[in-house]
């Protein structure tokens, strides 16, 4: 959780929180929210909405209608035609909006207006009132006739139009396919994209950190072989104070023997300042590699540690 938050406040995780905000209202705007509303569902891209129970014949409905903005849904009898208008707000936006169920006798329509019309001015409350009064006079005695009460609010609205209540224009409607295509492409390209970059960034981190384990173990092999080569020129030192010089008083015997430990000593000395050599020379060219110096300063190490016993026992 805490990882999560600081990647939220980094300034990608906030790009990557307003993506989907974005993408989220795209998918609200196209109808995701209508999916257990019927009539938002259905009004979103119609004008007319018959409950199940109708024998309604859609595309004649929608004829008479034609591209008013003008809705009417034909609810179930005694429906909750206030909490359908609610329902409705954001797919018929913009419409006036007619609800039309049959009463519990089935002898005439019982009506409610729901006029989503714009705030033009300070008159648009009236002129809500006005137009919900209106679209509904007359079409009560048409409940076995739901067609022909289509035709009465068409002539209803027509009137409220003339009269200036309701704006002048066709309705738009935008077909919730492509609205969805477009919510989904931008959802896709939302995650994809932030797997792709998350992705990314991970395998970059992983090499990064992959080369700099690298560069830490050059470091420290470094870093040894510096202070092994240290040690083995401290013990060169002190073995040049032990080797004893060949005194021509002493016999031949004696003079051979000492002689052969100068000259190891000496043969020691000389490999190391090679081994100086090598070593800064590897180091000049960034060289990773110093397997084969650390080898070097071990026989040196061991070279020294047989002198050090043949001084002992010379003794």
């Amino acid at each position: 959780m805490t990882r999560l938050r600081t990647f939220l406040g980094t300034p990608f995780g906030l790009a990557l929180l307003a993506c989907l905000g974005l993408a989220g209202w795209a998918l609200w705007s196209a109808g995701a929210g209508d999916v257990t509303n019927p009539v938002a569902r259905q009004v979103r891209t119609s004008s007319v909405y018959a409950a199940p129970s109708y024998d309604l014949d859609q595309e004649r409905a929608e004829r008479i209608l034609g591209n008013r903005r003008v809705v009417v849904a034909l609810l179930e009898p005694e429906a909750d035609m206030r909490a359908a208008c609610d329902g409705v707000k954001g797919a018929a936006d913009g419409n006036v909006v007619l609800f039309l169920s049959p009463d519990a006798d089935r002898e005439k329509f019982d009506h409610y207006g729901c006029a989503l019309l714009p705030d033009g001015d300070s008159k648009g409350f009236g002129r809500r009132f006005v137009a919900e009064m209106i679209i509904s006079r007359g079409v009560g005695q048409f409940v076995d006739q739901p067609l022909n009460a289509l035709k009465v609010v068409a002539v209803n609205y027509d009137l409220l139009v003339r009269s200036g209540t309701v704006p002048d224009g066709a309705r738009i409607i935008s077909p919730s396919l492509p609205r969805y295509l477009v919510a989904a492409a931008a959802l896709s390209a939302v995650v994809l994209g932030s797997t792709g970059v998350y992705l990314t960034s991970l395998r970059a981190g992983r090499v990064a950190a992959r080369r700099q384990r690298r560069r830490d173990a050059a470091r420290d092999e470094r870093s040894a072989l510096s202070a092994n080569a240290a040690v083995l020129a401290q013990r060169i030192i002190d073995l040049d104070r032990r080797v004893p010089a060949a005194r021509r008083s002493e016999l031949e015997r004696e003079r051979n023997r000492r002689g052969r430990l100068a000259n190891r000593y000496r043969a020691i000395a000389s490999d190391f300042a090679v081994l100086l050599r090598r070593i800064a020379e590897a180091d000049a060219r960034g060289e990773t590699d110093r397997q084969d110096l650390v080898s070097r300063v071990d026989e040196l190490s061991r070279r020294c540690d047989d002198l050090e016993r043949d001084l002992i026992l010379a003794r």
